[in-house]
């Protein structure tokens, strides 16, 4: 069942966290540097993932100033796809080349009220959330391309150093698969 994202108040701090990667290297919030970070709820095996995740890998790739934190908060016990071996599948499969964490407490993901995957956070210089929502207005099925636009204009905003406008639209996704 599709769920959507949570409309966190803007201005929310980032929760900070220690999470290991898929080759066990440990990352925390103080490890991306960059005036920009993305963090985004994801999984291998959602379909609304899958529909966006060869845009996301290009989109995410050479951007300047933006640091990405991909965490898959899913139980993989009960959804195998979403595995370390089927994260890593996917990282290569949709050419990711940001650090791609595991949440496997879920304590992460209920710090930043993650709800979906995609569920897209993004942070500025002080690290204060200044988008949360969608990727973009594509969702699998409904014909709409998959371009990225909503995040695009919200990184554009957080690089002028300006906040990004409302409405910010939800992401919709798969349920986080909790325990």
């Amino acid at each position: 069942m599709a769920l959507n994202s949570n409309m966190v108040p803007l201005g929310t701090p980032a929760p900070d966290f220690s999470l290991p990667d898929l080759e066990g290297t440990t990352y925390s919030l103080a490890d991306f540097k960059a005036p920009a970070l993305l963090v985004a709820f994801v999984c291998n095996h959602c379909p609304y993932v899958r529909h966006i995740e060869q845009t996301f890998g290009s989109f995410t790739t050479g951007q300047a100033d933006l640091d990405v934190a991909a965490i898959s908060a899913n139980d993989a016990e009960n959804y195998p796809d979403d595995a370390p071996a089927g994260l890593a599948d996917q990282a290569a499969r949709a050419h990711w080349t940001f650090p791609y964490l595991v949440d496997e407490s879920q304590e992460t993901a209920r710090a930043y009220n993650a709800v979906c995957t995609p569920d897209f956070f993004l942070y500025g210089p002080d690290r204060r959330l200044a988008y949360r929502g969608a990727f973009d207005g594509s969702t699998p099925g409904n014909g709409v391309p998959v371009t990225g636009e909503y995040l695009a204009n919200a990184i554009e905003r957080v690089r002028a150093g300006e906040p990004v406008p409302e409405p910010h639209y939800p992401s919709t996704g798969c349920g986080i698969k909790w325990r």
